[in-house]
């Protein structure tokens, strides 16, 4: 048994010193007490340790990075899916219902409306021969009903009108859910079926009144718009002097005698803010007559 560790032992040294492991006189250690040398065990640490790296396999490297990369990835991916799904509830939060719109109650009104003046022998297209009787027929009341039911859809027409060019943007920049995408579009459908609606009934009442219904619409409402506005300024200004008077007759009101020492009071303000105006005055011309400025510095001279 000796013998044969002390010949592996001298094969493993021979080896050694062969490819340069170690020096030669590692090599003359005495084999017959390999396990208490030390040498020796330091050659057959280094050794194994060179002939493991050397066995170990490049593989294992790249299965490691790509296990490393792709948990980098899902990292990544989640957080972005997170911060996503964050982003379009925060977009669905903001404004959600501006978009939810219903047709005003006049469109109703109109059909109905529409409805008795054909029962009562109106006929869509044709207008009346007598002028007279259209002034206060069926096609002047039904003309008041369209125009109303106009005016009545200017708020939502500029609505539309003002979100259009917002939503497209944020849409393309994928800033808003598809859910309030949808609802904006089904929103500027029916206002865009409404407004040619509109026009179709208009030149049923008048032909070629079409052109004109909405730029009429538009003037009506802006001048209803600023009545309300001047009426609703009128009633806060009513409003204020109905409560400045009130707090005026809620004051205590000043006696003869309060009223006399209120006027005396004031009358020895002015007096002494009078008094400290000449002291003023007299204070700068001493100042100046004593500050050696040569008579006629200021004056403007006259060429001879």
């Amino acid at each position: 048994m000796t013998e044969e560790i002390s010949d592996n032992a001298e094969t493993f040294g021979n080896g050694c010193r062969d490819k340069g492991f170690c020096s030669e006189s590692d090599t003359n250690v005495n084999c017959s007490s390999v396990s208490n040398d030390n040498a020796f065990r330091n050659i057959l640490k280094s050794y194994t340790g060179v002939h493991i790296s050397r066995i170990f396999d490049p593989a294992v490297f790249l299965v490691i990075l790509f296990i490393i990369a792709l948990g980098i990835w899902c990292l990544f991916y989640h957080r972005e899916k997170r911060a996503k799904e964050e982003r379009e509830a925060f977009f669905m939060s903001m404004d959600g219902d501006k978009f939810n719109i219903k047709l005003p109650a006049e469109v109703d009104e109109y059909y109905e409306i529409k409805l008795k003046c054909e029962e009562s022998g109106w006929i869509p297209g044709k207008p009346s021969c007598n002028t007279q009787k259209a002034s206060k027929g069926p096609t002047k009341i039904l003309a008041q009903a369209l125009m109303k039911r106009a005016i009545a859809d200017i708020p939502y027409v500029t609505h539309i009108q003002k979100e259009s060019a917002g939503m497209n943007k944020l849409y393309s920049q994928s800033m808003c859910s598809v859910k309030q995408w949808k609802t904006y579009q089904a929103a500027e459908t029916l206002i865009s079926n409404e407004v040619e609606e509109v026009r179709s009934e208009a030149d049923e009442i008048e032909p070629g009144w079409s052109e004109l219904v909405w730029r009429q619409a538009m003037q009506y409402h802006n001048m209803l718009k600023n009545k309300h506005e001047m009426e609703r300024k009128q009633r806060l200004a009513l409003a204020e002097k109905a409560k400045a008077e009130e707090e005026a007759r809620k004051k205590p009101r000043m006696t003869p005698e309060e009223l006399r020492r209120k006027k005396e009071i004031e009358a020895e303000k002015a007096a002494e803010e009078l008094l400290k105006m000449e002291e003023r005055e007299k204070e700068s011309k001493k100042a100046f007559a004593n500050s050696g400025i040569k008579k006629g510095f200021l004056e403007k001279k006259v060429r001879k």
